[in-house]
């Protein structure tokens, strides 16, 4: 497609009132990176883990209340760890020193999870897979770390050290620190970022000549290359699922799988430097045509109309490439603020909205970072909190992986003092399949049932309670009349069946129930 014409696709989109309707299911997440401390935690609250804690509650409320309902947080930036783990140890990010634990002692991952369930968010666990030393001038590197016990598995580039890609064993290390998150921790989702290969340095080849040259391999360097990385990404695919089935994995590559002049049938209208496929030798069309990866989130930081990597045409390149996985767009909005133009433009995040929202293979958008929206840039929290993400969207199924839905909830109800609805809701005892939490719809009597689920406005509320919960909500006699309708969702976010209509009116000043 040429460029006039995916301008006219552009302005066709941005001009329609109907993508401003807001899908019941949408992933809304935020990546909070803690590498050099960028978004959590703070370098002053290295010894103030209360400080940590209460930080990262005020993330969460922030994001939630911005409607975000999935937290994408780095647990292990450089074969480090922000929990205890027996392959790796304590992040210097956490506590200003490798190797030091929390004092007073605590699990942050494993509080971050519980926070962040609490709000019925997704906690993805992001991990680097072979970032092993993040500065040799200045990084601390503690005596237990896999880089001195090892040293023959890691290759200097530039000034950092990485784990060798080509190096079996190096590569089954890595494969069991994330089998040991997996196996002792709740998390939704393994989730990797762009960083296989490394980015080229200018003039410096990466040192794996002598690696290569060990593995007698008859594939050419590059093809070598890609191999040695798909097979990671199996190998991980395969422990993941082995641990827990209804664990996904996530990898967030960088915007650009190729170019269309290296790869006419198959690459992008793009003229990116540096491409996944050529340069950090990540074949993520594979991964995902394999089956071997949930969900994809390539990283389109440019804006609409760039002239290299535009928003509009590598967008619709990924929705035409999922293979029927879930794609999650990444968005730069850390670029707000700065001397280009179209990131200071209010209406840049909220077009790339309405954009994606075209497109059914794209599931939903992850923010790149966190501290971002502290300051409210462009004005974009208030754009998703009034507007595009108004109401609370469910997080998208993953049907390939499990479509069983729970038995709907068992509801009682009662009228109290005349005034005020009471609910108990219990899970059907004939349910197998892990609550993650229930819907609470409420809307007028008068509206059409059959289209009333699927619309998110009449969402009034999640609760994360699995065992069940009573809600008591005083009736307006401003209203004759409402309907109450609660469902569960289970672990892999398939929502039950509708509980039966409870409908309550006001015949003569008091309220009653009744169901049609």
């Amino acid at each position: 497609m040429n460029r006039p014409a995916y301008w006219l696709v552009a302005l066709l989109v941005l001009s329609s009132s109907v993508l401003s309707a807001q899908p019941k299911y949408e992933f809304r997440g935020v990546w909070v990176a803690t590498v050099n401390n960028i978004d959590w935690p703070k370098p002053g609250t290295y010894g103030d883990p209360a400080k940590q804690k209460a930080d990262y509650i005020r993330l969460l409320d922030l994001h939630q209340r911005n409607g975000m309902n999935a937290m994408i947080v780095q647990v292990r930036p450089a074969a480090d760890a922000f929990y205890p783990s027996q392959y790796e140890p304590w992040s210097e990010w956490l506590t200003g020193t490798q190797g030091k634990p929390p004092s007073p002692y605590y699990d942050p991952m494993q509080f971050m999870i519980e926070e962040t369930h609490k709000r019925g968010m997704e906690f993805h666990a992001w991990l680097n897979p072979y970032r092993a030393v993040h500065n040799l001038n200045g990084s601390s590197i503690a005596p237990n770390h896999i880089s001195r016990i090892h040293p023959e598995w890691f290759l200097t580039y530039g000034d950092k050290k990485y784990f060798d890609p080509g190096n079996k064993e190096a590569q089954k290390f890595v494969v069991n620190v994330i089998q040991d998150i997996v196996k002792r921790y709740d998390v939704d989702a393994i989730h990797m970022d762009d960083y296989f290969y490394p980015y080229r340095i200018p003039g410096k080849e990466f040192p794996d000549a002598a690696s290569y040259a060990r593995s007698g391999s008859s594939l050419s360097k590059d093809d070598w290359r890609r191999s040695n990385v798909d097979s990671i990404i199996v190998a991980i695919s395969q422990v993941i699922k082995k641990e827990k089935r209804l664990c996904k994995f996530g990898i967030s590559p960088f915007s650009v799988w190729r170019n269309k002049d290296k790869d006419p049938v198959r690459g992008s209208d793009t003229r990116a430097g540096q491409t996944n496929y050529d340069d950090l030798y990540a074949d993520v069309l594979l991964w995902l045509e394999k089956g071997w990866i949930d969900y994809v989130t390539p990283q389109l930081y440019l804006e609409i109309g760039h002239d290299k990597i535009d928003y509009v045409k590598i967008l619709d390149w990924w929705s035409r490439n999922s293979f029927g996985r879930h794609i999650y767009i990444g968005h730069g909005i850390y670029r707000a603020g700065g001397k280009e133009a179209a990131w200071n433009n209010p209406n840049q995040i909220p077009d790339q909205i309405k954009l994606l929202r075209r497109y059914p293979n794209v599931q939903g958008s992850i923010y790149f970072s966190s501290k971002s929206f502290e300051n409210n840039p462009n004005g974009w929290n208030d754009s998703l909190h009034n507007e595009y993400y108004k109401y609370p969207a469910l997080l998208p199924p993953m049907r390939w992986i499990d479509n069983e839905k729970p038995w709907p909830p068992i509801v009682e109800r009662a009228i109290v003092d005349d005034s005020i609805i009471q609910l108990k809701v219990k899970p059907d005892p004939r349910n197998r399949i892990e609550i993650k939490y229930y819907v609470v719809y409420q809307y007028a009597a008068d509206s059409h049932s059959e289209t009333f689920g699927n619309s998110p406005k009449y969402l009034s509320r999640l609760v994360t309670e699995p065992g069940g919960f009573v809600l008591k909500e005083a009736l307006s006699s401003k209203h004759f009349s409402y309907r109450y309708v609660i469902t569960a969702v289970g672990r892999n976010n398939n929502e039950s069946d509708l509980s039966e209509t409870a409908i309550l009116v006001q015949p003569g000043g008091k309220w009653s129930f009744y169901t049609p």
